[in-house]
């Protein structure tokens, strides 16, 4: 066709085009005069009639400029599609591996779209799971679900409902907890105060009984007072005042007590201190944690033995490890030990509530601070409270 141009022997190139367009070949050639007619009067969309007048070479073989004599000039035009283009513009051959490669690119974004698709509701469940598991039972997901309407969502929605209900029944235990509590200690008062005045009636005859009497009351009563304690806690009330105290002076006070009870039992307590910490706190939250946790360890370390306390402070933070020589507990029971009423000894002799801990817990947590437990060289149990001024300050008042 360009010999033909250039000859310019315009009659022969109306043929040749015709006969190919009635044959259906592919690509698709045209001519195209100075003017922008095409030989055959076909239409051209714009693009195609910038393509074709492109600079000579530009894109040749695709479009040329042919010189015909008279001064004439013809655009050779094929109409290649734009894959075509690309190869001939980059010089890369797109064989068969190029466009298995392009497919499977194409295929690996989809695939990694629809992965991430997929996988972002189940992220949003798992940290939910964990949330609900470490005691935030307000914790929603349908917020983070978006506007899927997918099963993953209706699961979501579900999940909400879950929580919700187990939110409330909890909520409904703690506030029985607290009222059962609060009512029982009008009763007690009362018993305590008639038994006080039978003793003063019949004298020597009912003491035996009387003072049994009165100590089972007194049990019963520091129980119902733990309870309270417990619940408030919970419910994230203190009513307490905050003042500023020195936690050390109340590690010692304690380690000094518990000392004596120790000995008392055929064992022994070990205290060393470093450093003071003065702080505003409540200091009877802090005084039943430290209390709790360090007369739990004399509690159960062996006879023989020695309770182990560490105290250390900075002016950052107050570290108190307890260390016992007791009977431990598998490393599966230890997340289990801070929790309302759970007790794990077998000896009838141990008496206890098992809120002394939980009451520890979440004193030492309304400061902000931690508590936590591990078993220790000894097969015992250690704890470690830690206490941060930073946090400390944000304790509300």
């Amino acid at each position: 066709m360009t010999e033909l141009a250039a000859a310019g022997d315009m009659q022969r190139m109306r043929t040749q085009l015709q006969e190919w367009q009635s044959g259906g070949a592919e690509p698709e050639i045209f001519v195209i005069d100075e003017h922008g007619r095409e030989l055959l009067d076909r239409s051209l969309s714009a693009e195609d009639q910038q393509f074709a007048h492109a600079p000579d070479r530009h894109d040749a073989p695709y479009s040329q400029w042919i010189a015909a004599p008279a001064g004439h000039r013809y655009a050779v035009f094929i109409k290649e599609h734009v894959a075509g283009r690309l190869m001939y513009r980059t010089r890369i051959q797109l064989s068969w591996r190029y466009q298995l490669g392009a497919a499977l690119l194409v295929g690996l974004c989809f695939s990694a779209f629809l992965a991430w698709y997929w996988a972002a509701p189940l992220r949003s469940l798992q940290w939910a799971l964990n949330n609900v598991a470490l005691g935030h039972l307000d914790t929603r997901v349908a917020a983070r679900m978006g506007s899927r309407r997918d099963e993953l969502s209706r699961l979501g929605a579900e999940f909400d409902h879950m929580a919700q209900r187990i939110e409330l029944l909890v909520q409904a235990q703690k506030r029985l907890l607290h009222d059962v509590s609060h009512e029982l200690r009008s009763p007690l008062a009362r018993l305590e105060a008639i038994i006080e005045l039978t003793l003063q009636r019949h004298g020597d005859l009912l003491a035996p009984d009387m003072h049994r009497i009165t100590h089972e009351t007194q049990r019963l009563s520091a129980l119902v007072d733990e309870l309270l304690l417990l619940a408030r806690l919970e419910n994230g009330i203190d009513t307490s005042q905050r003042g500023l105290v020195d936690v050390m002076e109340l590690v010692e006070a304690i380690a000094d007590d518990a000392q004596f009870e120790a000995r008392s039992k055929g064992r022994d307590l070990t205290l060393t201190s470093q450093g003071r910490f003065v702080t505003e706190v409540n200091a009877e939250l802090i005084y039943r944690a430290l209390e709790n946790v360090i007369r739990n360890g004399v509690k159960y370390t062996k006879p023989g033995t020695s309770l182990e306390v560490h105290a250390t402070a900075t002016d950052k933070e107050l570290v108190v490890s307890v260390a016992d020589c007791g009977p431990g507990l598998p490393d599966d029971k230890l997340a289990a030990i801070f929790q309302p009423f759970r007790r794990f000894e077998t000896d009838p002799s141990m008496i206890g509530s098992g809120l002394g801990l939980a009451i520890a817990r979440h004193a030492i947590e309304a400061h902000g601070g931690t508590i936590t437990v591990m078993r220790n060289a000894h097969q015992g149990l250690t704890f470690t409270l830690l206490l941060k001024k930073d946090l400390l300050q944000s304790f509300p008042r």
